[in-house]
């Protein structure tokens, strides 16, 4: 019974093995400690301040960063194009061997299509169809791009590529759906606003201009009778 009551193990006498748990480094209590004033940091720099363990990727300590110094080209496909930055073209990208598997032989593949069947999880950017894997099956795939070697893969086993245009099936970033609400909305503005012509003067204007008009010709009066 003894042998029962040692050897069983439950909740109330469960606990970590000896050493496996070490108590936290306590800093900043006094010099008999080992870790006081400066708590191991060192005297002053960067890496004395709180946050500098956390410093985004790519900080150079605020000077200019090298991925900012050497020279670029615009585009994506060029070696020494920047990897960042307006200039970068960024898509989805699905290659033929997701696709096996996943749908039926004569199905419609689309953008859409793919969130459906888990091989995206959303539509941010557009779609190009790669060429790694293997189709055995005539698909019909309705994408933003398709490399050669994918068109052609397609295209050998009965299936067709079919081009969509631009970033209209793909779903935009929000700031870019907010831009395109409120375009509408400021040309309906605009073509609401009556335009003013000289026709449709306001009434007061006329009537304030017709006084002037009078006392100027008065005075052209006066002026011929003096002269005579």
């Amino acid at each position: 019974m003894e042998d029962n009551e040692t050897t069983h193990v439950g909740l109330h006498n469960l606990a970590p093995a000896p050493g496996a748990r070490r108590e936290p480094k306590r800093v900043g209590r006094g010099h008999g400690s080992g870790s006081g004033k400066t708590s191991g940091r060192g005297q002053k720099g960067q890496k004395a301040r709180s946050g500098s363990h956390r410093m985004r990727a790519g900080f150079e300590g605020g000077q200019n960063p090298l991925v900012m110094a050497v020279g670029k080209q615009r585009g994506p496909h060029k070696k020494t194009s920047m990897p960042m930055g307006p200039f970068r073209t960024f898509t989805h990208g699905v290659n033929l061997r997701d696709l096996e598997g996943r749908f039926d032989a004569g199905a419609e593949v689309t953008p859409q299509a793919l969130v459906a069947a888990g091989v995206l999880r959303r539509l941010r950017y557009p779609v190009k169809i790669l060429a790694e894997g293997e189709l055995a099956m005539p698909l019909t795939i309705h994408a933003h791009g398709f490399s050669a070697a994918a068109r052609a893969k397609i295209e050998a086993a009965g299936g067709q590529a079919v081009t969509i245009g631009g970033d209209a099936e793909a779903e935009a970033p929000a700031r870019r759906k907010r831009r395109r609400a409120a375009e509408p909305a400021a040309a309906e503005a605009v073509e609401a606003a009556p335009a003013e012509t000289a026709d449709e003067a306001p009434a007061d204007a006329v009537a304030d201009d017709a006084p002037g008009e009078a006392q100027d010709g008065e005075n052209a009066a006066d002026a011929e009778g003096e002269a005579e």
